[in-house]
């Protein structure tokens, strides 16, 4: 049975533009765009150059060109039950899974129907043919930081396993992560946050149709 989606995005539609969302470099669990670590920043396409001496140019006297700006368009669906959220961008495709429906309580141990998730995410990804595949794990703030790092790098580990499996394709490399309690993307001070901030993370480009 298919779970009903729930669009996440302002208005009718189901895109968002977003300008300069992602400007933070630096790994900071305090700051910046949490959800985003470093080198994952989307990129949007250079603005179109302009010339504003172009006679077919119509503006209105004495007005000037603003400065280009760079938009990315994003567009966010999550279950209704919260337990899955996809995002796409001009150029990647993310799925986010809470933990809770993959694993255990301070576990990295995968249920088979877990495994059938991660199987379905394969199929998107042999849709897009790409050539890497990102997978980061996360956890709450509860507990100490060092067994966040290990428990968050052993998820996402297991979550690489099964989709190396299922794609069983030598072309594909994999960048695995654990980030532990850095980018939160919810409040940790209350469980419906935490229970958002406790993810795997598959991100890859989008190459194919």
């Amino acid at each position: 049975m298919t779970t009903p989606r729930l669009p996440l995005t302002l208005g009718a539609a189901t895109l968002l533009l977003v300008t300069n969302l992602y400007g933070a470099t630096t790994a900071r669990a305090d700051g910046g765009d949490p959800s985003v670590p470093p080198g994952t920043e989307p990129s949007a396409s250079a603005p179109v150059k302009i010339d504003p001496t172009d006679p077919d140019l119509k503006l209105p006297e004495g007005a000037t060109l603003a400065a280009p700006k760079v938009l990315d368009i994003k567009s966010v669906v999550e279950d209704q039950s919260g337990d899955e959220r996809r995002t796409d961008t001009n150029t990647d495709v993310t799925f986010a899974l809470q933990a809770e429906v993959l694993f255990s309580k301070d576990s990295a141990k995968l249920s088979e129907a877990a495994k059938a998730r991660i199987g379905a995410i394969a199929d998107e990804i042999r849709k897009q043919n790409p050539t890497q595949v990102r997978v980061f794990g996360f956890t709450d703030n509860l507990g100490t930081s060092a067994h966040g790092d290990v428990l968050s790098r052993q998820r996402a580990n297991a979550v690489q396993g099964v989709l190396d499996q299922d794609l069983n394709d030598p072309n594909i490399t994999f960048d695995v992560r654990g980030y532990g309690e850095q980018y939160p993307i919810a409040d940790n001070s209350t469980e419906e946050g935490r229970k958002k901030n406790r993810r795997v993370e598959v991100t890859f480009p989008r190459t194919g149709s």
